[in-house]
């Protein structure tokens, strides 16, 4: 298992010539090297646990005159539609936000009529590659953490799909600041969160750096917009429509994963496995809900939202999962660049190169 260490961050080839994956290869890649064989089996290691501290993070934003590396990989996220990162040395690269996760492997369908475009119509169906996460050190359930679920979609329902294939990626959390979740069956993660920086104790100061990094390289640091979903296949000339405001839930019913500090990735894991078991037995189910109808209020370091209507109008389920040293160093999820109206390409605040190149 190579060490994890913080890798190339700033854009590489792989970025710049991006057409696309296979599913097939991304899953692939994903479970190629699990940090247990067998999860949950007698003798396996413990999951790792990699660290965000304001120690470890400072050299990275400013390392005396060389190139900053975390302006560099917020440019990247920004930039990059590349679902796998290996770099030159094919160890990926170091995550400096959400370094410990699980990706999940499923289907998004969208069940009820809708006035949106893309992969937000009725009957869409998408295969689906998600990592859930958390945004810091602390992994545990009794601990202030804030959980996220990011995911890309594949515009095909064939896993050995041979042409390779441009997917849209979705970010969502809960509070950025953090939370206090019992169980991922009570978090809300939404593409707009609140943040409440106090909540973040000693990491208030990466909350407050990333957010200016952020604002830097892009116009909004806290919103994640859905166009990318909705103008996924969408047929040439047809205008974009998307929702502005999206959340997942899980679905009520889901059994809730008990135990004290239990860790995200167990907790997780236990939703689909059995422990010491390889054979999946069980699925992860969310609803997708969706309004565009928001409010925000508040400053930087407090900042809240309130929604009016939201209507679901799908699930996204998952029925595999992998803890995985490429599923914390080489996969790769886009942050979609702001846009001031969000269904007009040309209200963009980066330019996307692989349209100008």
């Amino acid at each position: 298992m190579p060490e994890l260490d913080l890798g190339t961050e700033q854009l590489l080839d792989e970025d710049r010539i991006y057409e696309g994956s296979r599913f097939r290869d991304v899953v692939d890649a994903l479970f190629a090297n699990p940090y247990q064989r067998v999860w949950g089996r007698e003798g396996e290691p413990p999951l790792p646990v990699h660290e965000v501290s304001l120690g470890s993070f400072l050299p990275r934003i400013f390392p005396f005159g060389a190139p900053q590396p975390f302006v560099k990989a917020a440019e990247r996220a920004v930039d990059s539609g590349a679902d796998l990162r290996w770099g030159p040395d094919r160890k990926g690269f170091r995550r400096l936000l959400h370094p410990n996760g699980v990706c999940l492997i499923g289907q998004w369908r969208i069940k009820e009529e809708t006035q949106y475009s893309g992969y937000f119509a009725k009957g869409s169906a998408a295969l689906t590659i998600g990592r859930y996460s958390t945004c810091c050190t602390e992994t545990r359930r009794g601990h202030t953490r804030s959980l996220s679920l990011v995911g890309k979609l594949f515009p095909t329902m064939d896993p050995n799909h041979t042409t390779p294939l441009r997917t849209a990626n979705f970010i969502t959390q809960e509070d950025i600041g953090g939370a206090n979740t019992d169980s991922i069956n009570a978090a809300e993660l939404r593409n707009a969160p609140d943040t409440t920086a106090s909540r973040r104790g000693g990491g208030a100061s990466i909350l407050l750096i990333s957010g200016l990094v952020f604002g830097r390289v892009d116009k909004q640091p806290t919103i994640r917009q859905l166009y990318t979903i909705a103008e996924l296949a969408k047929p040439a000339g047809q205008p974009t429509r998307a929702p502005e405001f999206m959340r997942l839930l899980v679905k009520p019913g889901q059994p809730i994963i008990k135990g004290e500090a239990l860790d995200l990735r167990d907790e997780v894991m236990a939703h689909i496995f059995d422990r010491g078991d390889p054979v999946p037995k069980r699925t992860l189910t969310f609803t997708i809900e969706v309004t565009d109808e928001g409010t925000t209020t508040g400053s930087a370091l407090r900042q809240r939202r309130t929604f009016r209507n939201w209507r679901p109008i799908g699930e996204l389920t998952f029925d595999n999962a992998v803890v995985s040293y490429n599923g914390d160093a080489v996969i790769h999820f886009n942050h979609p660049t702001w846009r001031a109206d969000r269904n007009d390409p040309a209200t963009a605040t980066r330019v996307d190169f692989r349209k100008v190149r």
